[in-house]
């Protein structure tokens, strides 16, 4: 069942308000967007998923656009919009936002082996194969690996790739292959709010911070359906980008309300 809300909600724990305003995107990268008083970021690993999504590059203009280069009907979720290209066709929906960027960020370090993802199927779809020529074919209602291309290693190839990723896995497949995290207090950046389904949803942790009392907060980011600008979601109950750990035992985002057991980290 599709739960989406067009107006705020007001649940969960009022944050403290930020020292800036976060209504415009006065910043460049996730990294740099404001905390609430008293909070810091917590310290990433250098070289790490945590640290690239803190370096991911937002755009100027502040409008959400679908696939086909038509503005979201809902321009009042968001905050911020990454400059993470979409394509011209229905794809990157919101499990294949996740897709995208944990993709991207292993593209970047050219580890190459580690880019793999499951289709609905159970079928591994690994880059690796892909580079090597082989393509995932449908048959018989079932995908195949077969050898039907040279061997190519392209920014094109690379794309057309996650094309084919985005086509046959969702938030059903990523939910399956992601491990829980039992404890929300563990949150890290790089985790998913995900529950699989059709139509399931997927939010994905751009950020994580705390304050001297422990206490964290955390930042999200979404495409959703149609295909569409992955951008910063707004807590729809204090207008900022942070959401906090205590939110009881439902996650209220602009589009759609999580339960509390729905968080899941990469292998």
């Amino acid at each position: 069942m599709r739960r989406y809300f067009l107006t705020p909600l007001i649940i969960g724990v009022t944050l403290p308000q930020c020292s800036q305003t976060t209504t415009l995107p006065a910043y460049t990268t996730t990294g740099q967007i404001p905390l609430p008083n008293g909070y810091t970021r917590i310290t990433a690993q250098t070289g790490s998923f945590p640290e690239w999504l803190r370096q991911v590059k937002l755009k100027s203009n502040n409008t959400v656009y679908l696939y086909n280069g038509i503005p979201k009907r809902n321009q009042d979720a968001h905050l911020a919009i990454l400059d993470i290209s979409v394509d011209k066709k229905n794809l990157q929906q919101c499990a294949d936002a996740a897709i995208r960027l944990y993709a991207e960020y292993l593209y970047g370090l050219k580890q190459y082996g580690k880019i793999s993802f499951k289709a609905t199927d159970g079928t591994i779809m690994d880059y690796q194969s892909w580079r090597e020529g082989y393509r995932f074919v449908l048959r018989r209602n079932r995908l195949q690996k077969q050898k039907t291309a040279p061997a190519l290693d392209t920014r094109k190839s690379f794309d057309q790739y996650l094309e084919t990723v985005f086509s046959y896995a969702g938030t059903l497949s990523l939910s399956r292959e992601l491990k829980k995290v039992n404890d929300i207090a563990d949150i890290k950046a790089g985790d998913l709010f995900i529950e699989g389904g059709s139509p399931g949803h997927a939010v994905i942790v751009m950020d994580v911070a705390q304050n001297a009392a422990g206490e964290k907060i955390f930042m999200l980011a979404q495409s959703y359906m149609p295909a569409q600008d992955i951008h910063i979601l707004k807590n729809p109950q204090n207008g900022t980008a942070w959401y906090s750990t205590n939110f009881g035992s439902q996650l209220c985002t602009p589009e759609w309300v999580f339960e509390r057991n729905t968080l899941r980290c990469w292998n």
